[in-house]
């Protein structure tokens, strides 16, 4: 019960948190390389578009191949997840709980301190919840970063709910 965190308060759903199995959720970034990136929002539907044109002429061109590397890049791919940092964007969490109409700020409640923000700010946050491969035991469950990278040195640590007010 340690990784739980609650989103409680003036919310239509009371959201329960598990930090726990975020690692195997798509919507995770790497935090060693997410700051140093442009961030840049992505037409997913275009990308897609784009990506299925590209396999589709290299078809027609060289015929179907399957690549040999495949083995290698599951590999990598595990080798990435048992060795990295990630985070999770707050947003579909929050968006899930349902804010109600008269919700005004976020309080982030910690171990000694709270922290409080406007919620329209809430979408700049991210969940830290793995460092180094493992798991946020201390100052954890979670560790909140700005996406801006303002506090990337100097997280929120110690989280242990998120109260809409």
């Amino acid at each position: 019960m340690e990784s739980i965190v609650p989103i409680k308060g003036k919310v239509k759903f009371t959201i329960t948190l598990d930090s726990g199995v975020w690692i195997f959720d798509d919507r995770k970034v790497d935090l060693t390389t997410y700051f140093d990136e442009k961030n840049e929002t992505i037409d997913e539907l275009e990308e897609y578009t784009k990506a299925v044109s590209k396999h589709w002429s290299r078809e027609i061109q060289e015929g179907a191949t399957y690549p040999p590397t495949l083995k290698t890049e599951k590999k990598y791919e595990k080798e990435k997840i048992l060795n990295g940092s990630f985070a999770i964007p707050f947003a579909p969490f929050l968006t899930n709980a349902e804010p109600l109409e008269n919700a005004a700020s976020l309080v982030i409640e910690t171990e000694t301190d709270e922290y409080r923000m406007d919620l329209a700010q809430a979408d700049q946050l991210l969940i830290g919840f793995s460092k180094d491969g493992k798991p946020l035991k201390e100052n954890g469950p979670v560790h909140i970063y700005y996406k801006d990278g303002s506090n990337r040195e100097t997280p929120i640590t110690d989280v242990r709910a998120f109260r809409v007010e």
